[in-house]
C-alpha cells in the first residue's frame, strides 16, 4: 500500500514498487482476457468518449500499456534543474490540455494496429497481448525511482509513470465495461492507486481545508479554500464509493447526476465539487 508523508502544506504519497507492478500486470491481464470476448458488433459501439468507438478506445489502451517501454527506450532527460520530476498530481491535472493530441495519436495507433495485426477483434487481442509482453520485459526498470522518463507534463520517475498507467487502465477498464459489457474486474491494488492519485490531484487543484472528501476505504483528503477544520466532525463532508469517485474525477459522470442518484453524500454549504471536477479529463 502507498504511504503518505508531509511535503509542505500537503500530503505526498509514495507507492510501493512491487505492489504497483503487481497491480499493473493484473489489470493488464484482465483487460487483455476480456478483449478476446469482443465481436465486431461490440467493437463498433460508442465508447462513451467523444468520437471514439470501442475499437479506438482499445487502440488507445494498447498505446497506454506500451508507453512505459517506449519511454524507457528514449534518452533520459538531461541532468539539471529542468530534470526535476513532475509528480502524480501535476500529471493528472495536465491531461485536460492534451485531448486533441491524444485523439490524433490514438487514431494513428489504430492504423498501426490494423497494419501490423490486421482487422477485427482477434487482431486487437493480439495487439494487447504483444503490448503486455513488451511491458513485462521492462519490469525491473519500470519501477525505479532514480530513473527519469521524458513525458508531456515533464520528466517523471519510472515508478510514477507506472502508477499513471494504473490510473489509465482502471479508468478505461470501467469505460469498456459500461460501453461493451465486458465485465473486466478491477484489481484492488490498481483501483486503490487510481482513487488515491485522483483524490490527491483534487487537493492540489483546489487547495484548502474547508471540505473533507472521503472515498472509503482508500482515501480521504481536504480541499477547497475556506475555514479550516481542526477537530470533531467536519462541517463540510463529501463521501462516495471508489467507482463513483473515478467516474467523477475522470469526467464520466457529473456532480449533479451522482448526487441525484444517491451515489454521493454531501453535507455542509461548501460541500459542492461542481466547480472543481473533473480532475482527469
Amino acid at each position: 500500500m502507498p504511504t503518505a508523508k508531509r511535503s509542505g502544506a500537503r500530503r505526498a504519497r509514495t507507492y510501493d514498487p512491487g505492489r504497483t507492478w503487481t497491480a499493473l500486470t493484473e489489470q493488464v491481464r484482465a483487460l487483455a482476457a476480456a478483449a478476446r470476448e469482443l465481436d465486431e458488433r461490440r467493437l463498433a459501439l460508442p465508447s462513451g468518449l467523444p468520437g471514439w468507438d470501442v475499437r479506438l478506445l482499445l487502440a488507445h489502451v494498447v498505446d497506454q500499456i506500451e508507453a512505459t517501454p517506449r519511454l524507457l527506450a528514449e534518452h533520459p532527460p538531461a541532468a539539471g534543474a529542468g530534470s526535476r520530476a513532475v509528480d502524480l498530481s501535476a500529471w493528472a491535472v495536465s491531461t485536460a490540455g492534451i485531448a486533441d493530441r491524444l485523439d490524433d495519436r490514438t487514431r494513428r495507433e489504430a492504423d498501426r494496429v490494423a497494419a501490423e495485426y490486421g482487422e477485427g477483434p482477434a487482431a486487437l487481442a493480439s495487439a494487447l497481448d504483444a503490448a503486455a509482453a513488451r511491458l513485462a520485459a521492462v519490469a525491473a526498470e519500470a519501477v525505479r525511482t532514480d530513473r527519469l522518463l521524458p513525458h508531456h507534463s515533464g520528466a517523471m520517475t519510472a515508478l510514477d509513470m507506472t502508477v499513471t498507467r494504473l490510473v489509465e487502465l482502471v479508468v478505461h477498464s470501467d469505460d469498456l465495461n459500461r460501453a461493451a459489457g465486458l465485465g473486466i474486474p478491477l484489481d484492488r491494488g490498481a483501483l486503490a492507486a487510481a482513487v488515491r492519485v485522483l483524490a490527491d490531484a483534487l487537493a492540489v487543484k483546489a487547495p484548502g481545508a474547508a471540505v473533507e472528501v472521503r472515498i472509503p476505504p482508500y482515501a480521504a483528503i481536504q480541499c477547497i479554500e475556506g475555514p479550516r477544520h481542526t477537530r470533531g466532525t467536519p462541517p463540510n463532508v463529501v463521501e462516495t464509493d471508489p467507482l463513483t469517485w473515478l467516474r467523477l474525477a475522470a469526467g464520466r459522470t457529473d456532480w449533479g447526476t451522482a448526487l441525484a442518484e444517491g451515489a454521493v453524500a454531501a453535507s455542509g454549504e461548501r460541500a459542492d465539487l461542481t466547480a472543481v471536477l473533473p480532475v482527469l479529463a
